[in-house]
């Protein structure tokens, strides 16, 4: 709980296209070792800076998240996105779960790798002004900018650090290859039984 009485809720905002062992690896880290209360894997229906076509549908990577996640304790799934204008915009998704959810006080996660062209993000001042940030280190990537210095920031500097690639896993499965180190169990067997990314 943060100083208000308000829980305290990190935002893991991603495609999951689909889920895998790295992003569990980041939700789990910041559930037992920040003070977030609950962490909350944002499934985004599409991201401005990706390409749409290759992105499973919503509720299909959705559910991969939900299974995924059905033995994570303080960690859940959320579809808050599916709901809100398209293209979804980190700001206005915050804005929204702020006023839906007021018992709650709203963090966003990033990789280090997102802050690079951070200033292009829609009303970026408004979320480094209003919302703490907790920035998830990435091989290869600085973790500060310019932009983050009057802005609420924890960098979670003692994360391990696994390079898992959505896209590689994709690629690998439409070869045959397994993927089963890194891809929870369940996630899996829902990708084989229906034919995803073949």
């Amino acid at each position: 709980m943060d100083s208000a009485g308000k829980k305290k809720t990190g935002l893991y905002f991603g495609s999951f296209n689909p889920i895998h062992v790295g992003h569990l690896i980041v939700a789990e880290y910041l559930r037992e070792h920040t003070d977030l209360d609950e962490v909350w894997i944002v499934v985004s229906p599409h991201n401005p800076f990706k390409q749409k076509a290759t992105l499973a549908s919503d509720y299909v990577r959705l559910e991969m998240v939900r299974l995924a996640l059905e033995d994570f304790e303080g960690v859940r799934a959320c579809d808050a996105e599916f709901y809100l204008p398209r293209p979804s915009y980190t700001a206005d998704t915050l804005l929204h779960l702020s006023q839906k959810y007021p018992e709650r006080t709203f963090c966003l996660t990033m990789g280090a790798d997102t802050l690079i062209g951070l200033e292009r993000w829609k009303n970026y001042e408004f979320l480094l002004k209003y919302f703490p940030l907790y920035i998830y280190p990435r091989p290869g990537y600085s973790n500060t900018h310019p932009l983050l210095d009057k802005a609420r920031v924890t960098v979670l500097e003692h994360a391990p650090q696994v390079e898992v690639s959505a896209s590689a896993i994709r690629e690998d499965l439409r070869a045959g290859r397994q993927v089963r180190a890194l891809v929870p169990p369940a996630v899996l067997d829902y990708i084989e039984r229906s034919g995803l990314y073949r």
